[in-house]
């Protein structure tokens, strides 16, 4: 096998490979050889078709696989000469090739670029702790004992806030409709959760009383022809119900499934405080993927950043390609370089995820949805790629831990208040990039008047799928 570099421009590099004619035979007969003694055909005992006859017949196809296999063996021979690293698969093209011939071509490929990572000493980030008051927990557990209410029966006539539990039958223009009739139908009074005003007219009615209603029904209500249509509701009184007085103690925790007060209070600090916390996280990690794209300068591989484009723009129209193409390819190009930056910190320090962390984050999100269990198990079973991905996810987490752990942290113990601030200005700081982009696009298209949804600035702490998934395989070549 000869390889030389025809032409070598930037990360993109032809070599030219030509394979001896006498290599090819040599394979081309161990192949007939194989499959005289597989192939059966009419005339000949089994495993004694000459092989004469058997290249007669299937001389064409035999060529193919030997020519095929020996691509795909030269090529990767060819690379690890050259120690190339490949970014992806290399484009082939056949220059001379058939029986009797020596088989000359060329491969095209993209190198992965030599990463040479910034000290983590160059980095600083905030990360908020977030104080939850115990005046904003009593405020949750009486939001949720006010959600939760028990009622008993009463004998009086209704008023607002009981639970009027009754019958229905209902007419348009003196015909029932779909959904005209109701059995133990439930309303509070005073919520306004049926009809409008409905409940308002339930207000001093009696066990047993018969009660008819006029009402129109409302402007979007499924069946077109009945919107605004008046109804007659006939109404069938079967009980009246007071709220009680939900007690905030241990029975009431115990009831929600904590152990106590106590516990109960902790749990709902806790959920607060994630909630902040997931946020309050998602601003940490983008002021640090901020900082891995400004401290980091190299050229990218083409094929990977057109992989990356195509991805994001394969749902869209060919006439919206165009308009967003110089935006799209930014957001690519910003993708593709965080995903080999991150993967080359992960490299750098080890970091693996292994199939059992996968399983274990499969299966928190089995517990994370009661009763949908087997939908989540069935979808990762049977979508491969949907397990790759999450476990590219937790590459990813594995790598900001890391950065966390390394560089400059500040930890910022803040009120509410002050996470509410800092949420606020981040997010109206995105949409003024967004817009300014926008603007930008509109300058440059006078016809732009909207953006698509995969369009959109890359979210906080999006990088390539693309890479995500074929980076590692690729940088092993």
């Amino acid at each position: 096998m000869k390889v030389e570099i025809q032409n070598k421009k930037g990360l993109t590099t032809i070599l030219s490979i030509i394979i001896d004619k006498k290599i090819i035979q040599e394979e081309l007969d161990k192949k007939l050889l194989r499959l005289q003694s597989e192939v059966s055909l009419k005339g000949f005992r089994p495993g004694k078709v000459p092989p004469a006859v058997i290249k007669s017949q299937f001389g064409k196809a035999i060529y193919g696989e030997v020519i095929d296999k020996i691509l795909h063996e030269s090529s990767n021979k060819a690379l690890e000469e050259k120690k190339i690293k490949a970014a992806g698969q290399p484009k082939i093209d056949l220059k001379t090739f058939g029986e009797g011939k020596d088989l000359n071509y060329t491969i095209e490929v993209d190198s992965l670029p030599e990463v040479n990572l910034a000290s983590f000493k160059n980095y600083t980030a905030n990360e908020y702790l977030v104080k939850i008051e115990n005046k904003l927990v009593d405020e949750k557990i009486k939001e949720i004992a006010k959600n939760n209410k028990t009622f008993s029966d009463k004998k009086e006539k209704s008023e607002k806030g009981d639970l009027v539990i009754f019958d229905y039958n209902a007419l348009v223009n003196g015909e029932k409709f779909e959904g005209s009739e109701g059995k133990n139908t439930r309303l509070v009074l005073g919520e306004d959760l049926f009809l409008k005003d409905f409940d308002q007219k339930l207000i001093g009615v009696k066990i047993e009383e018969n009660k008819t209603i006029e009402l129109n029904l409302p402007e979007n209500y499924p069946k077109k022809e009945l919107a605004n249509k008046k109804a007659k509701f006939e109404c069938k009184i079967i009980n009246i119900q007071k709220p009680n007085e939900t007690k905030i103690d241990e029975t009431f925790a115990k009831n929600l499934g904590a152990k106590d007060l106590t516990d109960l209070k902790s749990l709902i600090e806790k959920k607060i405080s994630n909630q902040y916390k997931q946020t309050l996280d998602s601003i940490t990690k983008k002021e640090i993927l901020d900082q891995i794209e400004k401290l980091h300068k190299f050229e990218l591989p083409k094929n990977l950043v057109e992989q990356e484009m195509h991805l994001m723009t394969r749902k869209l129209k060919k006439e919206e390609i165009e308009k967003h193409k110089s935006k799209n390819l930014k957001i690519a190009e910003s993708r593709i370089k965080l995903g080999l930056v991150l993967n080359e910190y992960g490299e750098k320090n080890n970091l693996k995820v292994s199939n059992d962390e996968v399983k274990a984050e499969v299966q928190k999100q089995i517990k994370g949805m009661p009763g949908q269990e087997k939908m989540v198990l069935d979808y990762y079973e049977k979508n491969p790629s949907a397990a790759q991905s999450l476990k590219g996810s937790l590459y990813e987490e594995k790598i900001l831990t890391l950065f966390k752990s390394r560089i400059n942290l500040k930890k910022k113990n803040i009120t509410i208040i002050e996470a509410e601030k800092i949420i606020f200005d981040f997010n109206k700081s995105s949409q003024e990039l967004s817009a300014h982009n926008h603007n930008q696009d509109h300058n440059h298209d006078h016809d732009h008047k909207k953006e698509t949804k995969d369009n959109k600035e890359k979210k906080v702490g999006k990088t390539s799928s693309n890479v995500k998934k074929k980076i590692k395989k690729v940088s092993k070549k």
